[in-house]
């Protein structure tokens, strides 16, 4: 089992009962059950999961942790919520951070794991068959095509920085926004291109497209903000 805590990914072969309601409530938060801003509360989080307050408390904190989760004074915990602005700052630093990575991605991955993610898009191509291309979810750590990117880069400043404390948080509006009519099957479509510069050991062509892919994703969500934003009359 692949876990993110205290800002890193590692393998754990025992998990306790907090490891387990912090996986699941990171997927919820990912997928949108427990959406962006919403308050927490710690009494029916318990009654959902079925736990008690003690080992909750320790998956808040957790959460905290992993930025996916902010607690104020007076207000109590709830889920993070970016701004427009600080959402596309995001992604234009991932444009130019992973396309680093798969660049080094094309000199340094070693053959094996180049196999080993193509059988992974095979796998995601199968779930997003599943949900009819409606939307394109991946699991974290290594069952991650961006994570198994920056990990295969061999670099590990890039890693910390990729891996760290906006993972999630990247991870749960890159689902999100990729939940559309086209998006999830273009998506997929972007990383098999990927893949192909990588194994074809092409540094500048496997940068190009990974920006290109990270820059279209931008474009969709700065698309959909501003639909939003003539929805609501701003």
């Amino acid at each position: 089992m692949t876990e993110i805590i205290d800002n890193k990914v590692f393998q754990s072969e025992t998990r306790t009962l907090a490891d387990q309601v912090c996986e699941q409530i990171v997927t919820a938060i990912v997928v949108g059950d427990i959406p962006p801003g919403q308050k927490i509360s710690e009494p029916e989080l318990a009654r959902t999961y079925g736990i008690s307050r003690g080992p909750l408390r320790e998956a808040m904190r957790r959460l905290e942790a992993l930025r996916l989760v902010e607690r104020k004074p007076h207000v109590g915990a709830r889920v993070v919520k970016l701004s427009a602005k600080e959402l596309v700052e995001i992604y234009r630093v991932r444009e130019a951070l992973e396309g680093m990575a798969c660049r080094l991605a094309a000199e340094f991955m070693p053959q094996e794991e180049i196999d080993s993610l193509r059988e992974l898009l095979h796998e995601h191509e199968q779930n997003i068959a599943q949900l009819d291309g409606r939307s394109y979810f991946q699991k974290e750590g290594d069952l991650d095509f961006h994570y198994r990117i920056v990990r295969g880069c061999r670099n590990s400043k890039l890693l910390e920085f990729l891996g760290g404390d906006l993972y999630h948080l990247v991870r749960m509006y890159r689902y999100q926004f990729s939940v559309s009519s086209s998006r999830p099957k273009r998506a997929l479509k972007e990383h098999h291109q990927i893949v192909d510069a990588i194994e074809s050991r092409d540094p500048e062509l496997a940068e190009m497209l990974m920006r290109r892919h990270i820059g279209a994703a931008r474009k969709n969500i700065e698309g959909k903000l501003d639909r939003a934003t003539e929805t609501r009359g701003e």
